[in-house]
């Protein structure tokens, strides 16, 4: 039960924390609290000493303090719906020109969150003064230290707001999008291939118990550890019958177990519970998927419908640094317990195979454009002397026909 509650608020963790909101509620959140302690500060001897030392702080018509306050919060909700709106922009013309699937790199970026949770936090500062002000009989109160911060946190808004226009502007270029998704890529390589060599290939086991695809959807890996400690508590052995990033349709048989205990439902319930299929799959989870996005950037760069071939050679050369990375490092295929005892056994696919998914529908794509058929080429011969796999051989003769075509 413990178990089962501890996936359940990772799961639901990890959707509030990547959600677009989290950063700029927290924000929002600060700037409340920095709101309650400047108007307690402004009713303190402290700042009432302050207001009387420094005169020019004071700020004794409720009117004007009213109206500045006002005009702030106008303001800086118009400089929001502003800079967003620009932020639609560029995410429309990033589906269209690239793909949908670049969008969450552009969607969860932190410096845009971090933004939008200024803007937020100074309206909820401004509307929390604004509650503050009061004319009463003894007199007119003013947090008018607090209203003072409140202008330089507009100032501070304005200059952040041409900042952003010129990020905008960059985070909107090709190159930038396609090194973010290599980026992210990579880390995602150098976690889950950690061997210098080539591991052995497994035994696959043989008439143990099958287990089905609970639901359709891309089966993305699992969560190591705790399966780990699963197959040892009820003495397993486990062998996944697919790749990471394959997709599988409800009812297909995707684990063989061994078991020298009894083996029930139950148990196939809390297996199940530990492996990650999904509808919506993540580069964090799946390198696969991050060379996927470079290869339909590609694509579309090539479509005739955009006819860009600097995008596409720009993506063909960051996927072709991807797998020289990949190339040098390889994923394990079996997981030990504490006792060396080989626990679970997992299926991966060949640098051949890798290669083959990415790199042979851009070729389909770009065969005819000489500009990029150079840039394949080029990429080719420098995997040919470094690996010889019948893809690479077969490709590169492909594309030593088309440019002798070209070229007559």
């Amino acid at each position: 039960m413990k178990n089962n509650f501890w996936e359940w608020f990772k799961i639901r963790y990890s959707k509030i924390v990547n959600s677009i909101a989290f950063i700029p509620v927290l924000i929002a959140i600060a700037f409340l609290g920095l709101a309650v302690f400047m108007i307690y500060f402004d009713h303190s001897d402290t700042g009432k000493q302050i207001k009387d030392d420094f005169g020019w702080l004071s700020l004794k018509d409720a009117t004007t303090a009213r109206s500045i306050i006002q005009a702030i919060v106008t303001g800086i909700i118009s400089l929001s719906v502003f800079s967003f709106s620009m932020v639609m922009i560029v995410l429309n013309q990033a589906a269209s020109n690239l793909s949908n699937r670049v969008l969450d790199k552009l969607i969860g970026n932190t410096f845009q969150q971090l933004i939008l949770g200024i803007y937020l936090g100074t309206i909820v500062y401004g509307l929390a003064l604004l509650t503050t002000i009061r004319d009463i009989d003894s007199g007119i109160y003013v947090p008018a230290l607090s209203t003072y911060l409140l202008i330089i946190l507009t100032v501070v808004d304005i200059f952040l707001f041409i900042y952003f226009i010129h990020y905008i502007t960059q985070s909107v270029k090709y190159e930038t999008i396609i090194m973010r998704i290599c980026s992210q890529t990579k880390s995602t390589i150098k976690k889950k291939c950690t061997l210098s060599e080539e591991p052995a290939e497994p035994e696959n086991l043989k008439d143990g118990k099958l287990i089905l695809v609970p639901n359709s959807g891309v089966y993305e890996g699992f969560h190591e550890d705790s399966v780990i400690k699963l197959c040892k508590k009820n003495d397993l052995v486990m062998s996944f019958l697919y790749a990471p990033g394959t997709f599988l349709l409800k009812g297909t048989p995707f684990i063989t177990v061994i078991s020298e205990k009894d083996f029930d439902d139950e148990k196939i319930k809390e297996i199940l519970k530990k492996v990650h299929i999904t509808n919506n799959e993540t580069i964090e989870a799946n390198y696969l998927y991050g060379l996927r996005q470079l290869m339909e950037v590609a694509v579309k760069g090539l479509s005739p419908g955009l006819n860009d071939p600097g995008t596409a050679v720009e993506a063909l050369r960051t996927i072709g640094d991807l797998l020289l990375y990949r190339l040098k490092l390889f994923p394990d295929n079996t997981f030990k317990d504490d006792k060396g005892i080989v626990r679970i056994i997992t299926k991966q696919k060949s640098f051949e195979n890798i290669f083959e998914e990415v790199i042979l529908p851009i070729w389909k794509y770009g065969k005819q454009d000489l500009f990029f058929q150079r840039e394949m080429n080029n990429i080719l011969i420098q995997f040919k002397n470094l690996l010889q796999v019948p893809v690479i051989d077969k490709l590169y003769v492909a594309v030593q026909l088309q440019i002798s075509k070209n070229e007559v």
